[in-house]
């Protein structure tokens, strides 16, 4: 992506290096790549978090950031301020106001408006707090254990969660969950499946905009991107992990859905063109 000159976010406060006392115990062991599948296939983190936590403190670890560490510090930022501009004009285009998100970096965890957070949870967005929580460690187990590196694909990450953030303004993300509550699991999986898409449709939504302004991408980004949205689709996760597939236990989508609305995003651009919940579930 070409980010020269671009600015940063004021909307991040950097934790790294305050590590949160709370207790945790998320049930996964403390490895990353089970957390990374309960974030990619667990269809809403908060569930694992909030389950955990009460009031925690924080203490000061000796961390002491890498050269590669400060740039992806910077770049998150420079990404997170590009989503504040493209969804400030995007939302006053349709009529609205759009009220940006914070980003909370932070290394091993932090306490968050939903609980603990911890790295094995991954990237997530809280809407107790409207806030992305996001340790950088998970960019570098992106490339080596999904084969989705790239600032593009890590881009499309954050813009991911920042959709997140739109659903919860337009009141979607409080209606599903609602609805969730009230129906079986299998239903409420598939709920989750169409929130996530729509999600992956906005982050599409962002770059098309993003572009438009700032002519920011480059050859192979959009490749780059549908591959990470390919790497982390329900059927691939749970064949790597267990060898076959639960199509009722899916909670994001599978690799071909996922491409699939991030790529018309990308080519639409349009707010509107995101409404995943009126499709048949058969034909995401």
């Amino acid at each position: 992506m070409r980010l020269g000159g671009r600015r940063e976010s004021d909307n991040v406060d950097d934790r790294r290096g305050r590590r949160s006392a709370g207790k945790v115990s998320l049930g996964i062991g403390g490895t990353i790549i089970v957390g990374l599948i309960i974030w990619l296939m667990g269809g809403n983190p908060m569930d694992v978090i909030t389950q955990q936590v009460a009031e925690g403190t924080t203490s000061t670890q000796n961390y002491t950031p890498t050269e590669e560490d400060q740039q992806l510090a910077k770049f998150a930022s420079t990404i997170l301020a590009g989503t504040e501009d493209i969804w400030t004009e995007v939302f006053a285009q349709n009529g609205m106001k759009y009220s940006p998100p914070r980003m909370v970096l932070f290394s091993g965890a932090t306490q968050s408006g939903c609980g603990n957070a911890s790295s094995s949870t991954g990237p997530f967005y809280c809407p107790a707090d409207q806030t992305l929580y996001i340790d950088l460690s998970f960019f570098e187990e992106m490339r080596t254990q999904l084969q989705a590196g790239g600032d593009f694909a890590y881009a499309y990450v954050i813009a991911h969660e920042v959709g997140h953030h739109v659903q919860y303004l337009l009141g979607t993300l409080d209606k599903v969950h609602q609805m969730q509550q009230q129906v079986s699991e299998k239903e409420s999986n598939q709920l989750s499946v169409r929130l996530e898409l729509q999600a992956d449709y906005y982050a599409g939504v962002w770059i098309y905009h993003d572009n438009q302004k700032f002519k920011s991408l480059e050859d192979g980004d959009i490749e780059e991107g549908l591959n990470a949205a390919s790497q982390i689709g329900d059927d691939r996760l749970q064949m790597q992990s267990q060898g076959y597939t639960v199509p009722d236990a899916f909670n994001h989508g599978t690799s071909a859905q996922r491409s699939r609305w991030l790529k018309k995003g990308i080519q639409t651009g349009d707010l509107r063109g995101g409404d995943t919940f009126s499709v048949a579930y058969s034909d995401l």
